[in-house]
């Protein structure tokens, strides 16, 4: 076989492989085969600049990780004219450790990202949110502007329970007191779920509310991606010895991925998007998914399979809780959502119709109003202030088509 049909091959099992992993896979439109590549390069920029999405900055900050990986976050404060709130008598975390009447606490929401992705997936939520509570985005490590895991680096795994240890020393450093409430997506979920089964004291004294966005917690093995079952058998077969081969022929895998970008889009529509949305919308989520290294789609992997944190979601039980999913993700199928949402009977469960995985990206009319009110009912129970921008999103609901089940 010559070098060029190696390559070439190499490129297009990068693309269904590494891209379906992450969250995105399989479909190729016939007008990008027969588009120059010249030509969709000018498209793609046209739509970078039609849609500036993730442009949002904040104030930038550092924790560093266990093993010496420094991790980015930033932060967006509220705004000066946030209305104040009545001091409790004795409020929520007051009455846990027995501290005396103080002012307000004041909450932070943190952000945890999904698996090839960054911060900046949070864009639409970001722009809802801005200025009406504080808000700490952060990248986890290998993604986005964090330092690529110095663990990984060193020839170790990947793990979902790191990834949660890395959340705790974001908080540490992001948001050293007050209430917070955290919010994941995909694989920022189980960061979620790893950190509270290692923290239990810390979600006991400090957190106020939990979202779970297209998320799981355990039984991803069995997830067919949509494939005949026979198809998903031999992917799930092959995926983790391929993935480790492609990690190690990095420079080779990333140039013949780039060749093959046609390939690589419709792979990414297909398994971000239950519906037709905006070319921008769909050029943003490419732009974020290519950004990640083969290797580190490779080095992550594994770590899905053996995600397991059911029993994790009881230290999170009475909280205000949002589980939300769309019914047409083909990565955590929404029965994996329904299942968090039969734990946590506090939860609201939204289920959002026609929508993928990237539900945050395809219906932001739904997922922004349902984080708000997560927060406002957060708020509430620790008597924190909050602007009145959120609460008015969070009494806002989606009518029409938009057809939400609400459970809690």
């Amino acid at each position: 076989m010559g070098d060029g049909v190696r390559w070439e091959r190499a490129g297009l099992v990068g693309a269904v492989i590494g891209v379906a992993a992450a969250g995105a896979a399989a479909g190729v439109a016939i007008d990008r085969l027969t588009v120059s590549r010249g030509v969709r390069r000018k498209a793609q920029l046209a739509l970078d600049a039609a849609g500036p999405y993730g442009a949002l900055r904040g104030t930038a900050g550092t924790a560093v990780a266990e093993d010496g990986t420094e991790l980015y976050y930033e932060v967006d404060e509220a705004e000066p004219d946030e209305p104040a709130a009545e001091p409790p008598r004795r409020g929520w975390l007051r009455q846990r450790r027995g501290a005396p009447d103080a002012s307000p606490p004041r909450l932070t929401v943190v952000f945890s990202h999904g698996y090839c992705l960054n911060q900046d997936s949070w864009h639409f939520q970001r722009a809802a949110l801005r200025g009406t509570v504080r808000a700490v985005y952060w990248d986890q490590r290998s993604h986005g502007r964090s330092e690529r895991g110095r663990d990984q680096a060193a020839g170790g795994p990947a793990t979902i329970d790191q990834l949660g240890r890395d959340l705790k020393a974001v908080l540490d450093a992001a948001c050293p007191e007050g209430p917070v409430v955290l919010v994941g997506h995909s694989m920022g979920g189980m960061t979620v779920m790893a950190f509270a089964d290692q923290y239990p004291q810390y979600v006991r004294e400090r957190v106020a509310g939990v979202a779970f966005v297209s998320t799981s917690s355990g039984k991803l093995a069995a997830v067919t991606l949509g494939l005949p079952a026979v198809g998903a058998r031999a992917f799930r077969a092959v995926a983790p010895g391929l993935l480790k081969v492609m990690g190690s022929q990095a420079d080779l895998v990333e140039r013949a991925r780039k060749a093959t970008a046609e390939l690589f889009a419709g792979v990414i529509k297909r398994y971000s998007f239950g519906s037709d949305v905006e070319p921008s919308v769909a050029r943003f989520a490419e732009r974020l998914i290519e950004s990640t290294p083969i290797d580190v789609v490779a080095e992550f992997y594994p770590a899905f399979t053996e995600h397991d944190k059911g029993d994790a979601l009881a230290v999170l039980d009475g909280l205000p809780a949002l589980v939300l999913a769309g019914d047409k993700d083909l990565l955590t199928p929404s029965a994996h959502s329904t299942e968090i949402a039969e734990k946590l009977p506090a939860a609201e469960l939204v289920v959002v119709p026609g929508a993928g995985h990237l539900v945050t990206f395809e219906r932001p009319d739904i997922v922004d109003p349902a984080l708000a009110r997560l927060i406002a009912q957060a708020a509430d129970a620790v008597r924190a202030p909050v602007g009145a921008a959120l609460r008015e999103l969070a009494e806002s609901r989606t009518q029409g088509d938009a057809q939400v089940v609400y459970g809690g």
